[in-house]
C-alpha cells in the first residue's frame, strides 16, 4: 500500500538491546496486559466467504485470527470520518481492547505513486483530522499517523514540506486533545531508509515531542525486528529519549528480499500482535500493513490476494 523508494541507507546493527531511557520523562504507558483489538477486515471477508477453500485454514489460523490495524484511506470523506473511526474504538473499548487506527489522508499521498490521493488541500486536512480525533472516544487507542509522510517528504517542495509537518502536528495534537489516551506514533519509515539523524529533524518539527507517544517503524516493509529494534533505539536516542516505538511484523518473519519492497515472493508473517514485546521502549509489535493485501505491483495497491495470505502465513 506504502511505496518505500529507499533514498539514503542507514547503518544499523542486528541488536535486541532495549531502548534506553533518558531523563526524559517517557509518555504514559498502555495499560499493562492491554490486548489489541481484531477488527475484521478483508481476510475475514475472504475467510467466511470461501470456507472450502484448501486455502482457508492456514489463512484463517495464522491471519485472520490475529489483531490488525483498521486504515482510513479511501476517498476523501470529512462527512463520514467520524463515525467510520468512533465503529472501530467503541467496539475496541466494549471489548476491554486496544484499537490500532492509521490515518492515512495527507494531501499529495505517497508522491502520487501506488497509494496516491488523500485531502484535496491541507485545509480540507485539517478538517478531517478533526473529525477523525472526534471519533476516538475516550479509551487507550493506538495512532499511527500517516504512513510515509515524513520519509517521503523530500519529493515535496519547502512550501509544501513545511506544510506538511504543520498539518502532522496539527493532527497529532488534535487526537491527542479529543482523547488524552490516543497514543500517536509518527511513522519514521525503516532501518534501510533514512539515518536517525536525517529523520529526526522532521519528526521534530512535526511536534513528535509535544504529541507523540514514540515512532512507528517498518510500515509496509520486511525488515527483520532487531534491525527495527536498533533503528527505534537510535532515533530515540537522537531525539532526547522518553519516546516508545511500535515495530510492524505483519510481514517480516522471513526479513527483506534484497530491497524490494512491493509485493517480494517468498516472504512470512512476522511475530503476532501483542503489547508484551520484552523490549523495553518497544511499545508493541503490530500488524499495521495487513498481509495479504498488495503493495501495488502483484495487483492494485490494498487489494487482498488470498495467494499472497497463504504465501505470508507459510502456505
Amino acid at each position: 500500500m506504502v511505496a518505500q523508494t529507499q533514498t539514503a541507507n542507514a547503518t544499523t546493527t542486528t541488536t535486541t538491546d532495549d531502548i534506553p531511557a533518558t531523563d526524559t520523562p517517557a509518555v504514559t504507558a498502555l495499560p499493562e496486559g492491554s490486548e489489541l483489538y481484531r477488527a475484521d477486515a478483508a481476510v475475514n471477508a475472504w475467510v467466511d466467504a470461501n470456507p472450502g477453500d484448501p486455502r482457508t485454514p492456514l489463512i484463517s489460523e495464522r491471519i485472520a485470527s490475529q489483531p490488525q490495524a483498521v486504515w482510513f484511506a479511501g476517498q476523501y470523506n470529512p462527512g463520514t470520518i467520524t463515525e467510520e473511526v468512533r465503529a472501530v474504538t467503541s467496539a475496541a473499548s466494549d471489548a476491554g481492547q486496544v484499537a490500532v487506527v492509521v490515518p492515512y489522508m495527507i494531501p499529495f499521498r505517497d508522491c502520487g505513486n501506488h497509494s496516491g490521493g488523500g485531502a484535496p488541500d491541507f485545509a480540507s486536512y485539517r478538517s478531517w483530522t478533526e473529525g477523525f480525533a472526534a471519533g476516538l472516544g475516550s479509551d487507550p487507542v493506538i495512532v499511527v499517523l500517516e504512513p510515509d509522510a515524513i520519509p517521503l517528504i523530500g519529493c515535496l517542495d519547502q512550501q509544501q514540506r513545511a506544510e506538511r509537518l504543520s498539518a502532522l502536528a496539527g493532527a497529532a495534537a488534535a487526537f491527542t486533545d479529543a482523547n488524552p489516551q490516543a497514543r500517536v506514533y509518527y511513522d519514521a519509515g525503516h532501518s534501510a531508509w533514512h539515518s536517525p539523524a536525517a529523520i529526526a529533524g522532521p519528526l521534530r518539527e512535526a511536534g513528535i515531542l509535544e504529541h507523540g507517544a514514540g515512532v512507528a517503524t517498518n510500515v509496509s516493509n520486511y525488515r527483520v525486528t532487531a534491525d527495527e529494534t536498533a533503528f527505534a533505539a537510535a532515533l530515540v536516542s537522537e531525539l532526547g529519549g522518553g519516546l516508545g516505538a511500535v515495530i510492524d511484523t505483519s510481514r517480516n518473519g522471513n526479513g527483506p528480499l534484497d530491497d524490494e519492497w512491493c509485493d517480494p515472493p517468498g516472504r512470512l508473517v512476522g511475530d503476532s500482535p501483542t503489547t508484551d514485546t520484552g523490549t523495553n521502549g518497544v511499545d508493541a509489535y503490530l500488524w499495521i500493513k495487513l498481509p495479504g493485501e498488495l503493495d501495488g505491483c502483484a495487483g492494485p495497491a490494498g487489494a487482498f490476494s488470498p495467494d499472497a495470505a497463504h504465501a505470508l502465513a507459510g502456505g
